[in-house]
């Protein structure tokens, strides 16, 4: 992969572009619903559309954005560190492992329903790398079919928790299985931005050593990029950021391939440009899909994870084929 050398100027530009896109899509989404809103009346606190827009919407488009940008983000990281261009928090696995871990959880009635979907992200990350991984070198072909088969391992170890769960889990487990994006308090939003931007930040400061390991690991290291802590530090991120977001959500496929790969079209394969705008514009994604999951059907309304899914598997499939065709 080659990456074309940007000026500061470009990034900036970049990052702020996307920003813009951003921040458009919150003021327009938080607008849109089956019941209208006046800015106007919100603002000034009269019901209901203050309480529709600050209680209801607002929230629930906050969240779906630090979820889309978090996995956008995951997803340009991983393919960095695999210098794979379909790996994926979902393709890999890494989004199943966490849902496991939160089933987990609810199964057996623990609180720390975040904790357990971080170890099962983890997990699951360290158990494809090691079965794709040969005489230190990760196989492509090895590391996809090693995400397909322990997607299919966590379903069906969900599948069994839920066998034995009771009524009320049950239904949380498959509400949690569907991904789908609810109002939350301010509160859990201000923590998620705290779990969720930072990391972020650490992988932009990070752009030119991702762009060095994204070519090769031989040719980074010879540039003096720290490869063991590198490595180490942008899996334990992809899987924090998958299983933070996941706990919250459920598994919610597909951001982390359509937005960097979209993004590649545009702005190139630089990481200083890739990052932010992913975030940003993986962020205004989500939150576009959300909406549409919330209103095509109104009052009733489809799980997200079931748009992204829709949008996302032929886009997958047209990236296979056209890696068969250039192979």
């Amino acid at each position: 992969m080659v990456v074309e050398p940007v000026t500061a100027r470009r990034v900036w530009l970049t990052g702020l572009i996307s920003l813009a896109v951003m921040m458009a899509a919150l003021a327009v989404l938080a607008l849109i619903g089956s019941a209208h809103i006046d800015y106007g009346r919100a603002l000034a606190g009269e019901s209901p559309d203050n309480e529709i827009l600050f209680g209801v919407r607002l929230p629930r488009v906050l969240l779906a954005m630090l979820t889309g940008g978090a996995l956008a983000a995951a997803g340009v990281l991983f393919q960095a560190l695999l210098r794979e261009s379909l790996a994926t928090p979902y393709t890999l696995g890494v989004s199943s492992g966490a849902s496991l871990g939160a089933v987990v959880a609810i199964c057996l009635g623990l609180h720390h329903i975040w904790i357990m979907s971080l170890i099962g992200a983890g997990l699951t990350l360290l158990l494809v790398m090691t079965i794709a991984s040969e005489n230190r070198r990760m196989s492509s072909f090895t590391l996809l079919m090693a995400g397909i088969t322990l997607n299919s391992i966590c379903m069906a170890l969900i599948l069994f928790f839920q066998s034995f769960a009771s009524f009320g889990q049950s239904f949380a487990i498959v509400r949690w299985l569907m991904g789908g994006i609810d109002p939350v308090s301010y509160s859990t939003l201000l923590w998620l931005s705290a779990a969720v931007i930072p990391p972020v930040v650490f992988l932009f400061w990070k752009s030119r050593e991702w762009n060095l390991l994204a070519v090769g690991e031989d040719w980074a290291a010879t540039r003096g990029v720290s490869l063991q802590s590198l490595i180490v530090s942008g899996f334990l991120i992809g899987s924090f950021l998958t299983g933070t977001v996941t706990a919250l959500t459920g598994p919610i496929g597909f951001i982390g391939l359509i937005v960097p790969h979209a993004l590649r079209l545009t702005v190139g394969a630089d990481h200083r440009l890739l990052i932010p705008a992913s975030f940003f514009m993986g962020a205004a994604f989500l939150a576009i899909c959300d909406t549409i999951a919330r209103t095509i059907l109104a009052p009733s309304e489809i799980p997200v994870g079931v748009i992204t899914a829709i949008l996302g598997g032929p886009f997958f499939i047209w990236m296979l084929r056209s890696r068969s065709r250039i192979e």
